[in-house]
């Protein structure tokens, strides 16, 4: 009747079993206490008296990740909907059509603070802020008039990921300069300032906002605050999913983005390459240049057909950094692709100290 062959239907029904028993519910097991929606049954103890009834239960539940990350994603869609967007900017009169620029900005740990008799350089808030926005405006000033500017926040803008001063996943304690709402205050008027001028320089704007291990919340109501904010602007596409992999194809090349926290820069390429929603722009593209961050030092690979490269950080080193004897040069790239012949210029911007 359903067309479909016996085996088909008895894995069906065994899959609802089984969600329903993670859930607390599996009548045969005499399971019939549920727990509510975002977290799942850890163990289950049931007692029975002579007669083989159950008299007694107890249920220990624990938070379900996934499920807690995707109603958080649907509470920040909900208190976007009330931002105004602003009205649109007007274009510039010319531009290259073939030409893109790329800037990049990862680890850049608003919130961070620093001290200079310890890491040998004083970071915080305050100058977190100055420095983001007068590095954009170099940047910006230092590419040609392309036709297209992509904004890159690579991952882990942010230092914390909310009232608490600690990474999401691993907990570890951070040392932070100011409160969290101060802290996504200046997040979002730096990045809506960032992303102004890049729409008075170019034709068109993309803007990713990455995930990072320190900011995986913050990525999210960073990138949708932007998408919001400039849902009447035709000219900007915000790249908005879920997926902390990313990727623009402009003419012959293919741009990808990853902060690197979840898979090596060797890996990289079989990642982009494999993933079905990148592969039919993987086989259109000459050469895949894919960027990655959260090691805060330089590196470049070339292989399988794609260019992979680690980018520094504007931000000064942490004292977990300064105790392991880490150290790289502070920085952030402005790199320029022709659609057919890829990279044809960048420029290195350095905190002026």
């Amino acid at each position: 009747m359903l067309s479909i062959n016996r085996y088909a239907a008895r894995d069906a029904v065994q899959a609802v079993k089984a969600r329903a028993a993670a859930q607390g519910y599996s009548p045969e097991h005499d399971m019939t206490r549920t727990v509510p929606d975002a977290f799942t049954v850890k163990g289950v103890s049931t007692y029975y008296n002579e007669e083989g009834k159950p008299v007694g239960q107890w249920v220990k539940s624990i938070a379900d990740k996934e499920k807690q990350f995707q109603m958080m994603v649907e509470r920040i869609e909900l208190a976007c909907e009330g931002i105004t967007p602003w009205k649109p900017i007007k274009k510039p009169k010319t531009t290259e059509e073939d030409l893109l620029s790329l800037l990049v900005i990862t680890d850049f740990h608003l919130g961070s603070y620093c001290w200079g008799q310890e890491t040998s350089e004083d970071y915080d808030t305050n100058m977190a802020r100055d420095l983001f926005l007068s590095s954009i405006k170099e940047m910006i000033d230092s590419t040609p008039k392309s036709k297209i500017g992509l904004l890159c926040n690579l991952g882990d803008f942010l230092h914390w990921d909310g009232l608490d001063q600690l990474t999401p996943s691993g907990k570890n304690l951070l040392e932070g300069d100011s409160r969290y709402s101060r802290i996504v205050d200046i997040a979002m008027t730096v990045m809506d300032e960032a992303v102004r001028m890049m729409l008075q320089k170019y034709e068109k704007v993309v803007f990713v906002c990455a995930e990072g291990n320190h900011d995986m919340a913050g990525s999210i109501w960073l990138r949708k605050f932007i998408r919001k904010l400039y849902a009447k602007e035709p000219r900007l596409e915000v790249i908005d999913n879920d997926f902390p992999y990313y990727a623009y194809r402009h003419g012959e090349i293919m741009l990808c983005f990853h902060h690197g926290h979840k898979v090596k820069m060797d890996r990289l390429p079989k990642v982009f390459s494999s993933e079905p929603r990148f592969r039919e722009d993987w086989g259109k593209s000459k050469v895949a240049y894919i960027h990655s961050g959260h090691y805060h030092s330089e590196r470049v690979l070339e292989d399988a057909g794609a260019i992979t490269e680690q980018h520094p950080t504007l931000a000064s080193r942490d004292s977990y950094a300064t105790r392991l004897g880490l150290m790289s040069q502070r920085g952030a790239k402005v790199i320029t692709y022709d659609a057919t012949d890829g990279e044809v210029a960048r420029i290195t911007v350095r905190p002026q100290t």
